[in-house]
Formats: structure tokens, C-alpha cells, sequence
């Protein structure tokens, strides 16, 4: 293990609901009904564009690109305004994020917009201990396809001295079934933290929590690179 790459929302930041409520209100200016139960079970994981893409058409409504650009617009827009007055943090996030960063170099992986991210990072003082982020600006396939994470892997070679950072020298940190398959596409080694789904849902990661509060870094280690 010699680097750590962490999906943000649904990890380190709770903003899933916020999401949620944002896609909806988009859905419903053009009649599309979105309910909270069917965004947790089949939307999760997907970034802005995956998730209006789906739902148009799941809905059989004609898909331009003028029409799916005009509601990425909205729902970034109404998910700024609301961030800023809803901010949490899941617990042990930023001691784990501490931890992790005095000892590999970390990463975001993300299908969120750079200055969603940015915000929040800045917001509760952590910005500085990622090397890169990779946003959904910086690639052309969301998960579950594993460009996010090669992005983000390539992005730490970049500031990396020495022998190069590998896909199996990673951990990936994640909370969605697409978010897993990608980095396990990726060919790196997954923690789930059941934060939005259940731990059952995650079995296709290397290893589950519950919590980051409740994880130990040099745990993770020992269970998924044994010497």
C-alpha cells in the first residue's frame, strides 16, 4: 500500500441528500418524478450528467445534448446554494484524512464538479492534504468506469519523486456499488463505508466499515496487504 484515493460524497462529505434534493427539483421542472428511494437505489455513484442521463432514460424522454447540459447547469446550481447552509462532515473524517495523509500521498476521485468539492474541502480546513483531485471536468467516462481513478492515480505520479505509484499499491475509499467496480476496474483494492448503503449492498469491496471514526488506516493495511 503506498497511496490512498477517496471518493467524496457519500465518504467525506454528506452531502447525498443534497444531491438528491437538487436532482429532484431539476427532474421536476421538466415533469420527471424523482423519489428518494429510487436515487439511493439505482442514481448513487453516478456523477450530474450519469445520473440526468438516466433518467431521461428510464423516463423515454428524447436526450439531446443541449437538454442534458441545460439541467447539469440547474442542478449544480441549486446544489451550490444549498451546500453552503448544510454542510456535514461524516464523523472521524478528518482525522482519518490526517492519519492517511502523514503517511501516503492522497487523492480525490470524484464524479462531483471541481468547485463543489473545492468548497467543502476549503469549508472544514482539509484542502491542503490532497495532492490532486479529480473531478467530473477531468474525465470523459464517470464510475463505474475506472477513468476516475486511473485520472486520479496518473495526477499522483505527477507530484510523485521515485519509483511510480501502481494500481495495486492503492486503496480506494468508497460508499457506492459503481464507485467500487470502478476502482476495482482500475485494479486497485476497495474499503466501503456503509454511509449511504447497507453493508450487505458493498460486498463486492475488499473490505467494509461501518465508520471511518471506527477504521484504522494501518488495519486496512495489514487485512488487504499482508506481508
Amino acid at each position: 500500500m503506498r497511496a490512498v484515493i477517496f471518493d467524496f460524497d457519500g465518504v467525506i462529505a454528506d452531502t447525498e441528500p443534497l444531491h438528491f434534493e437538487g436532482l429532484r427539483r431539476t427532474l421536476a421542472d421538466i415533469q420527471i418524478t424523482l423519489t428518494e428511494e429510487a436515487y439511493y437505489a439505482d442514481y448513487l455513484g453516478f456523477d450530474d450528467r450519469g445520473c440526468i442521463l438516466e433518467a431521461l432514460r428510464v423516463n423515454r424522454r428524447a436526450i439531446s445534448t443541449s437538454l442534458v447540459e441545460d439541467l447539469m447547469v440547474k442542478k449544480a446550481t441549486a446544489y451550490m446554494a444549498s451546500i453552503k447552509d448544510h454542510l456535514v462532515i461524516f464523523p472521524g473524517v478528518r482525522e482519518f484524512v490526517e492519519e492517511a495523509a502523514a503517511a501516503y500521498p492522497i487523492a480525490i476521485a470524484s464524479g462531483a464538479l471541481r468547485p463543489e468539492i473545492e468548497l467543502v474541502l476549503e469549508q472544514i480546513g482539509i484542502r491542503k492534504a490532497f495532492r490532486h483531485i479529480t473531478s467530473a471536468e477531468d474525465v470523459t467516462q464517470g464510475k463505474p468506469h475506472p477513468e476516475p481513478f486511473l485520472h486520479a492515480l496518473a495526477g499522483l505520479n505527477r507530484h510523485h519523486s521515485g519509483h511510480p505509484l501502481s494500481s495495486t499499491a492503492c486503496l480506494v475509499i468508497e460508499d457506492s456499488r459503481p464507485g467500487i467496480r470502478a476502482a476495482k476496474a482500475a485494479g486497485m483494492k476497495v474499503l466501503a463505508v456503509a454511509n449511504t448503503h447497507t453493508v450487505q449492498d458493498l460486498h463486492e469491496a475488499d473490505a467494509i466499515s461501518t465508520s471511518l471514526k471506527e477504521t484504522g488506516l494501518n488495519d486496512v493495511r495489514a487485512r488487504l496487504w499482508p506481508t
